[in-house]
């Protein structure tokens, strides 16, 4: 028999069944740690954690028969709200499952989903997850309500004779073309900010990484931000933009984006592609790590298949080794490839420390052309030389015997070049057909 849910919205503390089978799939394999963290983050209490092996998943439950006996055992005993499988289940199998176990039954993809929904905050953030949740449960309208099956009938509602699914079927279809047409909207703003951000030559840097590595704390710390930032997964669902200023580059467009996790749904990422253009258009990828975690080298792995799913491995990036306050002897340092160019920063985001060294290897991989020479300034060039030391270019003033300002310059030689324009400046004054300039 199939049971009826209860209403949504009774989300509170649910206490739950968990259950993980080990299969001999190598990458493929889920981590029960990671589920556990999934579940609290949820709201969920977990009770009790089933475990078992299979060769292959059972094509009708997924754990076979002795192993639903047990869970329904383990769920009555506990008098369980629901029961989480930590793995991604086809409706069939959520289906049977739920007939069998008389229980509530939500597989990994469903769990994800419904944090993805806790966590979202802007609009754009809860359209997104919405449609991601229909996208799901257009093959499950029919798993665990019993109603869905009836003809229509009663006062006002006779006539063509459609069924009861049909019309939710149709009514979620109708749902999701609403959902894309308002995101076609938003996502066309934000097109435009990008665009902005081009014309105007701004840098964006954009943070990635596995969730719960300290993507957020990192981000507050650097541009003095709010971002809600806490130990557990997907504590950030939203894209945050800040500016921050950085030696001989200027400002930079930092932002913040949702972390990512092995078996990312690929509804998930369809549905935050648009959120996840700001990585594949970056000018530079922070990919921050969580140095302490023991699955530290696996989940670098899963970021870099979900960057090569959204296309965005050829974007530059920079490692950043975070929470190195909870390593023994680890130090804060820069790591160099064989031409030296920084390929990763070792510092913590908690302690504060090595931000000097972050902010450093992004001026050598963003900042590659410098200008960086002593140039002279009569009286008639004051407004070039106020704009010089607005940009913060001007590293040491002296004099020369006619009184004019002797300027020691370090900036973009691009920059440098507007400031010329601006002030109606003649460029070949002080830069050269054969500049020597310092190319990092």
């Amino acid at each position: 028999m199939f049971f009826d849910r209860p209403e949504a919205g009774n989300k509170s503390g649910d206490i739950a069944i968990l259950v993980h089978i080990d299969f001999p799939e190598g990458d493929n394999r889920e981590d029960p740690n990671e589920f556990k963290e999934l579940v609290l983050s949820a709201g969920g209490r977990p009770v009790e954690f089933i475990t078992g092996s299979r060769k292959a998943p059972d094509p009708k439950t997924f754990v076979g028969k002795g192993k639903v006996e047990e869970i329904k055992a383990m769920a009555e005993a506990h008098q369980a709200d629901i029961i989480l499988f930590n793995h991604a289940l086809t409706p069939s199998q959520e289906r049977n499952l739920e007939e069998a176990l008389e229980f509530r039954v939500l597989d990994r993809t469903g769990l994800i989903l419904d944090i993805f929904a806790l966590r979202a905050r802007t609009h754009e953030g809860k359209l997104q997850v919405e449609l991601a949740q229909l996208q799901h449960q257009t093959t499950r309208l029919i798993r665990g309500w019993t109603h869905l099956e009836r003809q229509q009938g009663g006062i006002g509602s006779r006539g063509a004779g459609e069924s009861q699914l049909e019309t939710d079927r149709r009514l979620v279809a109708t749902r999701e073309t609403l959902i894309r047409n308002r995101l076609k909207k938003v996502r066309s703003q934000r097109e435009q900010g990008r665009r902005a951000r081009k014309r105007s030559e701004v840098p964006t840097i954009a943070l990635v990484g596995y969730t719960n590595a300290g993507k957020s704390t990192l981000f507050n710390a650097l541009t003095n931000a709010k971002v809600f930032a806490a130990d557990q997964l997907f504590a950030t669902l939203d894209p945050t933009m800040r500016r921050l200023k950085v030696m001989d580059v200027g400002e930079v467009v930092l932002a913040d984006t949702v972390g990512f996790i092995r078996h990312l749904p690929h509804k998930l990422v369809e549905a935050f592609r648009a959120t996840l253009q700001e990585t594949t258009e970056a000018n530079l990828l922070l990919h921050v790590i969580d140095s302490a975690s023991d699955e530290r080298d696996h989940n670098i792995q899963q970021v870099e298949l979900v960057l090569d799913e959204i296309e965005a491995s050829e974007v530059p990036q920079l490692k950043v080794y975070n929470k190195i306050d909870l390593l023994e002897h680890a130090e804060p340092r820069i790591d160099r490839d064989e031409h030296g160019t920084p390929i990763a920063v070792w510092l913590s985001a908690q302690a504060k420390v090595g931000f000097e060294l972050l902010t450093q290897a992004i001026s050598e991989l963003v900042a590659e052309e410098l200008f960086q020479k002593t140039i002279q300034l009569t009286p008639a060039d004051s407004r070039l030389r106020a704009l010089l030391y607005d940009q913060a270019a001007v590293a040491e003033e002296t004099f020369a015997e006619n009184g004019d300002n002797l300027l020691r310059l370090r900036l973009q030689l691009d920059d440098f070049k507007q400031l010329l324009a601006k002030t109606g400046t003649r460029a070949d004054r002080f830069i050269p057909v054969e500049l020597e300039y310092w190319q990092k």
